[in-house]
This record gives C-alpha cells, sequence and structure tokens, in this order.
C-alpha cells in the first residue's frame, strides 16, 4: 500500500489523462465485458520502483483488476523481463497503461542512474546523494528511486537540515555571522552545512566548526587542493563536492578525496527507462 499523498499523486495523474471523460478510445473500441491479461515488461537493463504506484493506479481505475507483482522495487533487470501481470476488464487495463508506465519509466530511470553513478564511485570512499530538484508532488519517491539504485539521499526539505548557499551568506554577511545567528537558532540536533567557493571561507566554515561543507563548482584540481587544506586543519571535516558532476566526471571527483558528491542528475537527468504493457485476450 501507500501513502495518501501518493494516492493524491496518482489522481492527479489520471486526471489530467481522463479529464473526466475517461478514455473515449477504450470505451468505443473494447467490448465492456471483454476479459484479458497483460503483462508489464522491462525491455532494457534498469533497475525497478514504482510497482507500487503502478498498483494503486489499476485500482483507481478498476479495483477488479488483479494485479500480480512478478519482482520486488530495487530489482536489477539484465534485460527483458516481466514485471507485473495484470488479469481483468481490457478496458480498465488499457485506460490505466499510459499512466502506470509514466510512473514506472520515470522511477525506473532515476534508479538505474542512480546505479550508474554509484558503481562510477566503487572503491573512493565518497558516496554520491542527490538534492532538492526533484519533481513536484513526487519528491519522496525519487529520493526512494535514488536509494533503490545504490546512491544516497540528502536533506529532503528546507525542514529536516541547515543549508547555507551563497544567497543566505550575502544576507547574514558571511560565513561566520551565518554560522553563529543558526547556532543560537537551531536544535543541536540539527545539522549545518555551508558552501563554500574560496580557501578563506573553507578556512573559516571549518573554524565556526560546520558539520558538512561543500565545496561549490570547483575544478577537479581546484577541489584536490581545498580537500588538501581542510584535512590539514581538521582531518574529519565532512566535505561534500557539488556543481559540475556528470557521469564522465563523478569518478574524478570522487578521487580527490571528499566524503559526498551531491548532484541533480540523479533526478533531473534520468533517461526513462524502457518499459512497455502488452495485452492478449
Amino acid at each position: 500500500m501507500i501513502d495518501r499523498a501518493s494516492v493524491e499523486s496518482v489522481r492527479r495523474a489520471l486526471a489530467e489523462d481522463l479529464a473526466g471523460y475517461g478514455d473515449v478510445t477504450s470505451r468505443w473500441t473494447v467490448p465492456a465485458d471483454l476479459q484479458g491479461r497483460a503483462v508489464i515488461e522491462a525491455r532494457k537493463e534498469m533497475v525497478l520502483c514504482g510497482l507500487s504506484l503502478a498498483a494503486a493506479v489499476m485500482r483507481e481505475i478498476d479495483p477488479e483488476v488483479v494485479f500480480t507483482p512478478m519482482v520486488k522495487d530495487g530489482a536489477f533487470m539484465a534485460g527483458r523481463a516481466d514485471l507485473a501481470l495484470l488479469e481483468g476488464s481490457a478496458r480498465s487495463i488499457l485506460s490505466a497503461e499510459r499512466t502506470m508506465l509514466n510512473f514506472l519509466m520515470h522511477l525506473s530511470g532515476i534508479a538505474t542512474q542512480s546505479r550508474r553513478f554509484a558503481e562510477a564511485v566503487v572503491g573512493t570512499g565518497a558516496t554520491v546523494v542527490d538534492t532538492r530538484k526533484t519533481t513536484p508532488g513526487l519528491r519522496i519517491w525519487e529520493k526512494r528511486a535514488v536509494v533503490l539504485g545504490g546512491c544516497k539521499n540528502h536533506r529532503f526539505g528546507l525542514f529536516d537540515m541547515v543549508l547555507i548557499k551563497n544567497n543566505h551568506l550575502e544576507a547574514a554577511g558571511g560565513v561566520r555571522a551565518a554560522l553563529d545567528r543558526v547556532r543560537v537558532a537551531a536544535a543541536p540536533f540539527i545539522k549545518i552545512e555551508v558552501e563554500v567557493e574560496t580557501e578563506a571561507d573553507l578556512r573559516e566554515a571549518i573554524a565556526c566548526r560546520a558539520d558538512v561543507i561543500m565545496l561549490d563548482n570547483q575544478e577537479v584540481e581546484a577541489l584536490r587542493h581545498l580537500v588538501r587544506v581542510a584535512r590539514e586543519i581538521e582531518p574529519g571535516v565532512v566535505l561534500e563536492a557539488s556543481g559540475g558532476v556528470s557521469l564522465t566526471s563523478v569518478r574524478a571527483i570522487a578521487e580527490t578525496g571528499v566524503d559526498l558528491i551531491s548532484t541533480s542528475a540523479l533526478t533531473l537527468g534520468a533517461p526513462p527507462a524502457d518499459l512497455g504493457l502488452t495485452l492478449s485476450i
């Protein structure tokens, strides 16, 4: 089962497709009493995510259709593979088809992309994490897909961690001023991260004992230098690299010695997974 917010996401997606009129093509071409079997299948290599959302779509359209998962979310498909079997009204299955596949293709694409990034940094000691650059209404699912693919989540929203970025620094008057203001207000369990772009700001952030320091938009050589400086001052400081991260660059970034690499490419840059649905009568 899925949570209430996810059910609402499913209903909004169906409302976009059906708009109160329903599937006029299936209604006018498929007999109302015609029963069928359909298989949702992976067509290429992928990591599966979103099967329970697909099942929820089918329940919203027609709870009488039997939706039987054949694998679990997080499963890796090396090639073609059957993912779920649907049995019931052919008209209902066809009405749900595209919305089910849209969720599955999108989320499985993110999970698959995350697997690629996780594999790219194996052995470096670095962890690839996501960002808040997500599809409105689908963040919890996109972040779940990231984890299923082998990467990790950064903060979930603006509520669970302090991340002081350049605009906050401008408004507060610099690294020390911003961190001092946060220390006064934040509960002890709230993690505090600050973004820096210069060595001077890095040194100040370490002196102010930020929990995590983000090294933003640095070339690899500059990043390596900043990591070395930070480790000499405070060996245990947690360092995060961000900006300009891609599958081709992430290994080199990881090898600079950073602990975390954050990238929106996990969620915004993921190509959709290749899935399809085949109906038989």
